[in-house]
């Protein structure tokens, strides 16, 4: 499941062509987080993580994930849309091929105060380390199963917001998280931060389905935010960094 991204000093999770699922340092580096003290928009975001990468003397390809912020929910072919937009950057630096994409990604809205446009929260990539501690960036995930068909045959319980909808919407996402911890061997207890983005209250399931299992160790960040594309209503991602700042 984990391929190498020798470029970038790094492997990753192969998934679909506008994101990985994770990425995890290869030994001798570390991932950086870097975040925003304010959302930039996509063109001036993509200009200032360049000069930040090239400034630690790192080449374009050690940029291994990024957090983004967009106006709502898109319908399915506008994701598309926004994707195919997205990753020509990605190519220009090196990333993408044309078919595999190694940079992790989360994509989330903003139910409060949202950017005009889609926006950079925050990004990460490699640097040489002399830890032995490891360190990787899982990738947003939802309550959508793999494959090729449309979202709503996808997406678990779909449009059902009971409790017992919402409890399975979480059991599945927060699933979906240890299978790609899993895939760099991995688990909970090995991540410093767990992120969730949903509207919806998930209190009554939060114990049992996230605290019980460990997802929680750190704590868990929420932001009301919707997933990015319409209908999906449960979103995390999690990650091991010990090197984090804001800028």
């Amino acid at each position: 499941m984990v391929s190498a991204f020798a470029a970038g000093n790094y492997h990753f999770i192969p998934a679909v062509f506008q994101y990985s699922s994770g990425v995890a340092a290869d030994t001798g580096y570390e991932i950086e987080r870097v975040r925003f003290d304010r959302l930039v928009p996509l063109a001036e975001g993509f200009a200032q993580i360049a000069d930040y990468i090239q400034a630690a003397e790192r080449p374009l390809t050690s940029f291994c994930a990024c957090e983004l912020r967009s106006p709502a929910a898109f319908t399915e072919e506008g994701f598309r849309a926004f994707n195919l937009h997205y990753v020509k950057t990605l190519a220009e630096w090196g990333l993408y091929d044309g078919s595999t994409n190694p940079v992790a990604r989360s994509n989330v809205c903003p139910e409060i105060d949202p950017p005009a446009e889609p926006s950079f929260y925050a990004f990460s990539f490699t640097r040489p380390s002399q830890s032995t501690s490891p360190s990787f960036v899982i990738a947003g995930g939802a309550e959508a199963r793999g494959g090729a068909r449309s979202y709503p045959e996808r997406i678990v319980r779909y449009r059902d917001l009971s409790p017992e909808g919402l409890r399975d919407k979480v059991r599945f996402t927060a699933q979906s998280m240890e299978e790609r911890l899993a895939a760099f061997g991995f688990t909970w207890k090995d991540t410093t931060g767990v992120q969730a983005y949903t509207i919806r209250d998930f209190h009554s399931v939060f114990a049992d389905e996230l605290v019980r299992g460990g997802a929680a160790r750190s704590g868990l960040t929420w932001h009301f935010a919707r997933p990015p594309v319409i209908d999906l209503e449960f979103e995390m991602d999690c990650r091991r960094v010990l090197r984090e700042i804001v800028i």
